[in-house]
């Protein structure tokens, strides 16, 4: 039930600011608009304030909306009323009537953005796990799990302070994406906070990154923030529980290898699939353990479980592996708090486009697109950790849909505005023969692009 009324708030939202920036813009142009309207379909709610030629409602299928304003193309218009028709109006107002609405969502989501700044919000510290085995992090052999992180940013630009793990998440998935060198300035495990900073260079310009999904911070290989290699809760009838573990040991070597942090005993867990023999199935290998109870070192032997995870078998004990990292406090304040928003939604905005682009041309795949199922099922997951993750996932989803509706389709606004630079630029409007042409056109690429976010769907949530 959270997870329909998450949802619902959530297109309800988006779909009333988008809707509104057209409305708004018209208003101010001159404009007369005749009718608002959320949703399609039956109306199930309307209502008109004295005075005002605008009538607003709210239609049964809410996956949508639109603002009919006054128009010669549409229907008669009376002479008095012809100078506020739609059709009628400069071609400068008319693209900023349409402009407006993909404008509202952006700037919606700097709002959201900004407020997440303002209220604060809890993060782990920027304390480095373990690399993942041969990932690229792993290769500078620099890093071991541990490290503090001070400032970081692209290699061609210049370090900001990093305050949790999440800042340096994020800045790590757009050099992944955008194909950009990362470089980190850290502190050694156990050096004091005067110490001088050490610098590594991540070498993401090379990697061929087609998903944008858990496996791109795997391939960078800082997955996560440091965590003591502690057991938490020992799943009853788990590969743990019957080797003898118990929440609370803590986890000292495998095999005679020094385990780190929690991150590096999960990925040892990981690795414990021993290769298939000819014709057999992988299966689980043993490991011996070394453990800190109570003051005693303990030496245990556990064989992991296998499971399927995206085709690939990978191990598990049936327990929670790692302390929940140190947390610390994100907050700003009113103009940095804007700034830092107003960035944030930058950063997305292009980061989606050059995602669109790069699937257009073959680089990405378009599994990284996804549809109503997708978000439902994140509106619903955001909304129970709290509102303020809410609220990031509303700004993420803002920033989707006004960057969506500036695509040059025919059906889309930034179709409209690619009829309007047409005619900027010709002095004359798109023939209505060309207009019908396009907007088949239109339809036929969103319908397709509809089809396949939902195939993603069912295959990320079902598969």
């Amino acid at each position: 039930m959270l997870t329909v009324i998450a949802f619902l708030v959530a297109l309800g939202l988006l779909i009333a600011v988008h809707e509104y920036g057209h409305y708004r813009m018209a208003v101010a142009c001159g404009v007369k608009v005749l009718r608002f309207s959320i949703g399609f379909g039956k109306t199930v709610l309307r209502w008109q304030r004295p005075g005002s030629p605008t009538e607003f409602a709210i239609g049964l299928l809410p996956l949508g909306g639109y603002v009919k304003m006054l128009d010669e193309r549409e229907g008669p218009v009376a002479p008095e009323e012809r100078h506020r028709a739609f059709n009628n109006r400069p071609l400068r107002q008319r693209a900023a009537i349409v402009a407006a609405g993909p404008a509202a969502n952006l700037l919606l989501a700097v709002l959201l953005y900004a407020t997440v700044n303002w209220v604060g919000v809890q993060e782990p510290e920027p304390l480095l796990a373990a690399p993942v085995a041969g990932s690229v992090a792993a290769q500078t052999g620099r890093l071991q799990g541990g490290e503090r992180v001070l400032r970081a940013g692209f290699a061609d630009d210049e370090v900001q302070e990093v305050r949790s793990f999440e800042t340096l998440h994020w800045l790590l998935t757009r050099g992944a994406l955008d194909n950009r060198d990362v470089r980190i300035d850290y502190l050694p495990p156990g050096a004091p906070a005067n110490a001088a900073p050490q610098s590594v260079l991540l070498p993401l310009a090379a990697l061929d990154v087609r998903d944008a999904d858990a496996s791109l911070l795997r391939t960078v290989g800082l997955v996560g923030p440091w965590t003591r290699p502690v057991l938490g809760n020992v799943v009853e009838g788990g590969a743990a529980q019957a080797a003898g573990l118990r929440e609370g040991d803590l986890v000292r070597r495998v095999d005679g290898k020094d385990i780190a942090d929690g991150q590096q005993l999960r990925e040892t867990i990981r690795a414990s699939v021993r290769p298939a023999m000819s014709g057999g199935a992988p299966a689980a290998r043993a490991q011996t353990w070394q453990i800190e109870r109570a003051g005693q070192t303990l030496s245990l032997t556990v064989t992991p479980s296998l499971e399927d995870e995206r085709g690939t078998p990978v191990g598990r004990i049936g327990a929670y592996v790692g302390t929940p990292p140190a947390m610390t406090t994100v907050r700003y304040g009113p103009v940095e708090g804007l700034w830092a928003g107003a960035s944030r939604t930058w950063e997305v905005s292009v980061l989606t486009l050059r995602m669109m682009g790069r699937m257009v041309i073959g680089q990405a795949s378009i599994k990284n697109i996804s549809g109503p199922l997708t978000i439902a099922d994140y509106a619903g997951k955001s909304a129970r950790m709290g509102l303020v993750q809410y609220l990031t996932f509303l700004a993420l989803i803002s920033v989707s849909l006004g960057v969506l509706n500036l695509l040059p389709l025919p059906v889309l606004d930034g179709g409209h505005l690619m009829y309007y630079l047409w005619e900027g630029l010709t002095g004359k409007g798109v023939s209505d023969a060309w207009m019908e042409r396009l907007q088949r056109g239109g339809i036929a690429v969103l319908l397709l692009m509809m089809s396949v976010a939902f195939f993603n769907d069912v295959t990320r949530i079902f598969g």
